[in-house]
């Protein structure tokens, strides 16, 4: 309606102006120019009409040039009545004429281009809404038919090429038709399954046939089956239960299969491994890639992530805390304290770095003082506790398994943990056998809370002395944060662990003359600063003692008198000096219930001379110990001291030779030594042991021969002697060895002959040796039926260290 006003005032006021021009000559100048600014006005208020009235514009937007066009029509009518005798008033109407054509000139040059950008900038935001709902249509459109497409990966990704070229090797085998890609939590298992569905030569083999589920703890079969068919631009209705749902499954997968297909199962929990069988067919290039935080195993061998080495760690922080090179107020050794700190964990490293991003270097130094002191990174980013405390969680239905995962915490951060004294251990605390304690710690490697680390090739089942336990940083943290976070006192604890700085007890333990515990389970950590000065403790209820210590000397506490029910004891030196003397051993003594007793790194004193008696001791087990006095000048037969010991491990100890007094064990029925490089003979007395049903040694690159007196051993069923590079012969009269069943002869590269005797072996049912001595044992082959001559590929591994 404006539009059509000011259309028809501007048309009158055009006609005043051309009627007022030809009258009015002394204002004819200024009556033409402001014609011409009304002709040039009148199309672009047409314009104007036509877009105001499709975007509903209010009238005031142009009320002022209506008030405009209105007073100029009253003025050039009163300028058309001016006579030539009133030239007094002509500069005034003139100004005022002057006046009109400028306001008209201005709100088309100023006020009219105002109005236009902001109705280009109102444009602009309908445009973007209109934009985003088209977006969130296509989004619609594409889950209809693209709900199982895979995600594109991150932009920015650190060393997971190396692991798309491996994988496209292993899966893409005719022969492999599925794969589990496994890691820590947070080590990139996700990334790395859609950066491999995103890679070209894998797009270019399965084209549009590549889908991606997420099954996540839960996992809704019959959801699953809906989406993929959805996906594929079918419909299916609901099934009615998981048969139904596994029938249509095969049926679309027969569909299809026709060409190459790819399916990611993605974040599959060890629970769900029996629904993962569902997805599996005999179709040609037909392939499964799996990924999981457990080591699945029914598929084949996993494809395990590591953390990333410390050049890909940095790369990723740095481009997670957007860190420019030109940026120096961040050191690049602040840099690298706090990448070390984050234990090569992707996502720890994306954490910490998007935490930094911005902040000040001050911050900076802050959270790497902090890192180097130790302290867990789980204060500074709740979210990593929360995304880690699912593996946990999980556990809660094997309560059991939670226990054996928290007892991680015994030990120090940053060591490895010989599986031994976690048997040891648990054998007692639970009441299972060997076997079934080291099941557990496989449990706990299968969901990727420890990794396992064999020293060598392990020879014989129930051999654990070379397997150690090896805990990513961050899940030693959450073992010992599920310690901390009990609600009990710390005088009702099952579990009690202290950590000792130099000679800083605990208040609650300096409080008191006098401490009672009702701990179970004791672990006590000290530092080469520690003066031994005990403060008295009342551990009654001890039955495990763990004693982790630094320093050239170390005196075990006065308190272990007390522990009537101490069924374990280990103890272990991490300092640098390689045998710790040990103080207090008389006191040993004193434990009348101990069964296993670990000691690591440490020098033994002569046993005679403390006195030692330990009647109920089962095990004793030393690891790279000093042992030379331990057995010298015997006055008392060795097997008063220890008179039920079953079972005497010696592993990579200083020893030249065995002393003759160990052979006192006579009720002995494992004896293992092993990586003792510098033993080059063992007794004739070996022949004493006559309980002896397992015989390792192993590892003695020195050791020449074996006595013959091994033959009297006849309760033997277990005889290694693998990695004795020095041995030449066996036994003349091993063939007396009736019951033997397994012989270890690996990697002994002198041995040339067999002797005459082994033909009467007719138990022996497993040899494991090299190709060269496997072709020694074929001509037994004719006699010994049920023999299996098993050639060893397997070769020494440096990992461990």
């Amino acid at each position: 309606m404006a539009e059509t006003v000011i259309e028809f005032l501007l048309d009158e006021l055009l006609s005043k102006v051309l009627e007022a021009k030809d009258r009015a000559i002394q204002f004819r100048p200024t009556l033409e120019r402001m014609a011409t600014t009304l002709r040039s006005i009148k199309p672009v208020i047409e314009e104007i009409k036509q877009y105001n009235r499709q975007l509903d514009r209010s009238e005031d937007e142009t009320k002022k040039l209506i008030e405009d066009v209105k007073n100029g029509e009253k003025l050039v009518l009163k300028c058309s009545k001016i006579q030539w005798w009133e030239c007094c008033y002509r500069p005034q109407y003139q100004e005022q004429l002057e006046d009109l054509d400028q306001s008209l000139v201005r709100f088309f040059q100023v006020d009219m281009p105002v109005q236009t950008a902001r109705d280009v900038k109102e444009t602009l935001v309908e445009v973007r809404g209109i934009h985003m709902e088209i977006k969130k249509l296509n989004a619609v459109a594409r889950n209809e038919r693209g709900l199982c497409s895979a995600p594109e990966p991150p932009t920015f990704t650190v060393g997971l090429d190396v692991h798309v070229g491996e994988l496209k090797v292993r899966l893409l085998q005719d022969d492999v038709s599925a794969i589990v890609v496994t890691g820590s939590p947070g080590s990139g298992k996700t990334t790395l399954a859609k950066k491999f569905c995103w890679d070209a030569n894998v797009r270019g083999k399965f084209k549009d046939n590549i889908f991606f589920v997420k099954f996540s703890e839960t996992p809704n079969l019959n959801a699953i089956v809906q989406k993929l068919y959805q996906h594929n631009g079918r419909s299916v209705s609901e099934p009615q239960n998981d048969e139904e749902a596994i029938d249509l499954l095969k049926l679309l997968l027969k569909q299809i299969g026709e060409n190459p297909t790819l399916l990611v199962l993605d974040d599959v929990w060890d629970r769900s491994e029996s629904l993962v069988d569902n997805f599996r067919m005999q179709l040609p290039e037909y392939k499964i890639l799996v990924t999981s935080r457990f080591a699945i195993r029914r598929f084949g061998t996993p494809y395990c992530l590591r953390p990333l080495g410390n050049e890909d760690a940095v790369k990723l922080f740095r481009d997670s805390a957007e860190l420019r090179e030109s940026r120096f107020d961040v050191p690049d050794h602040i840099v690298r304290e706090i990448v070390q700190g984050c234990s090569g964990s992707p996502m720890v490293l994306n954490a910490i770095g998007r935490s930094l991003c911005g902040q000040d270097a001050v911050v900076w130094q802050s959270r790497a003082t902090e890192l180097s002191k130790g302290r867990p990174i789980f204060e500074s980013n709740e979210n990593l506790l929360a995304f880690l405390q699912k593996s946990f969680d999980v556990l809660d239905t094997k309560s059991v398994i939670k226990e054996r995962f928290m007892d991680l915490a015994l030990f120090p951060e940053g060591q490895k943990i010989p599986a031994a004294s976690l048997v040891d251990m648990w054998v007692e605390l639970y009441g299972e056998d060997d076997v079934n304690a080291m099941e557990k710690i496989y449990e706990l490697a299968t969901r990727n809370m420890v990794e396992i680390v064999v020293r060598k090739f392990p020879s014989g089942t129930g051999n654990f002395s070379s397997h150690f336990v090896n805990r990513h940083d961050l899940f030693q943290e959450l073992a010992i944060h599920q310690r901390q976070i009990s609600q009990e006192p710390l005088e009702k604890r099952k579990t009690l662990i202290i950590d000792i700085t130099a000679n800083e007890l605990p208040q609650w333990w300096t409080d008191q003359k006098e401490y009672h515990i009702a701990a179970r389970v004791l672990s006590i950590s000290t530092d080469e600063l520690f003066s031994s000065d005990w403060c008295n403790l009342i551990p009654t209820e001890v039955e495990v003692l763990v004693l982790n210590f630094r320093g050239k000397k170390y005196t075990i506490p006065r308190f272990i008198e007390k522990m009537n029910k101490l069924k374990v004891l280990l103890i272990t030196n991490y300092g640098f000096h390689p045998a710790a003397e040990l103080e207090n051993l008389e006191l040993l003594n004193l434990l009348p219930n101990v069964k296993r007793i670990r000691l690591e790194r440490v020098l033994i004193p002569s046993l005679v001379e403390k006195r030692v008696h330990l009647k109920n001791l089962q095990k004793l087990s030393l690891f790279m110990c000093n042992v030379n006095e331990a057995f010298e000048n015997c006055s008392v037969p060795v097997s008063d001291m220890m008179p039920n010991l079953v079972e005497l491990n010696i592993d990579y100890c200083n020893m030249v030779e065995l002393p003759v007094g160990l052979c006192g064990f006579v009720f002995l029925k494992k004896l293992s030594i092993t990586s003792c490089h510098k033993l080059s003979a063992l007794p004739e007395e070996i022949g004493k042991l006559v309980n002896l049903e397992l015989l390792r040694v192993s590892s003695c690159s020195d050791l020449t021969e074996f006595p013959d007196s091994v033959s009297s051993l006849q309760k033997l069923k277990f005889l290694d002697m693998s990695y004795c590079i020095s041995l030449s012969r066996l036994p003349d009269h091993m063939g007396k060895l009736l019951n033997l069943k397994e012989l270890y002869i690996t990697r002994c590269s002198r041995l040339c002959e067999l002797p005459p005797t082994i033909i009467n072996l007719t138990g022996l049912r497993v040899v494991v040796c090299d190709e060269d001595v496997a072709a020694l044992w074929e001509p037994c082959k004719t006699i010994f039926t049920d023999l299996h001559v098993e050639v060893n590929q397997a070769d020494f591994s440096l990992e461990w260290l």
